[in-house]
């Protein structure tokens, strides 16, 4: 006999779901009842890949439903997003320079230097995107997540343009691999619409099982 445990929906599904759903959609409950209708036929373990499945197949349907529902409120979000991350954009490189030519460090600890210079730098922009994402998605009140998805993917999208287009224009190749970096970016926008949407109390009235 199938425990009452097994019945429960994979708790990383229902984690997503949670993510992007709100009260006034049907679709976690109907995912719910469906589960359980085929836990009862068919065993948990096929019932949770179905449920996967359908999770998947959801989270577009769920995250661009806020611009149907809120057009206005999460376009102005992304534009908002889009312009607090133009204003911030020279903070990490003034910063990090700032601090450099204060303390010397270039002409006493090099490699320490190298790694202000750079390294350090880019985990600064990704900081700087990161609290971009949670201010989008402050301003989205309960559609968090769908303007954090869109600001992402404009983003991502600049970035690789960007950088393709250097490389026609007869760039270095190898400059490609800071793709790598302006995709965690990108990552990094999405998580800050996650963790607003996972802090924000009553975010989406939906509770986890395990």
């Amino acid at each position: 006999m199938t425990s009452q445990r097994s019945l429960n929906p994979p708790r990383g599904a229902a984690w997503l779901i949670s993510l992007f759903a709100n009260r006034e959609d049907s679709i976690p409950g109907d995912l719910s009842e469906e589960f359980a209708q085929i836990g009862a036929q068919s065993g948990g373990a096929i019932a949770r890949r179905w449920y996967w499945r359908q999770t998947l197949k959801s989270l577009p349907h769920l995250a661009f439903s806020a611009f149907r529902a809120s057009p206005w409120l999460s376009t102005g979000a992304v534009v908002a997003g889009f312009l607090l991350r133009r204003l911030t954009s020279h903070l990490p490189d003034y910063a990090t320079f700032t601090l450099i030519a204060k303390t010397d460090i270039y002409q006493h600890h090099f490699a320490l230097y190298r790694f202000f210079a750079s390294t350090a730098i880019d985990i600064e922009h990704v900081l700087i995107f990161l609290l971009v994402g949670c201010f989008v998605a402050l301003l989205a009140r309960r559609r968090e997540m769908a303007p954090a998805i869109v600001l992402a993917m404009i983003f991502g999208a600049m970035a690789v343009v960007g950088s393709v287009a250097f490389v026609v224009r007869g760039g270095d190749v190898a400059s490609l691999w800071r793709l790598s970096w302006y995709f965690t970016d990108s990552f990094a926008v999405v998580l800050g619409g996650v963790l607003v949407r996972s802090l924000r109390p009553q975010a989406s009235g939906l509770s986890l099982q395990g």
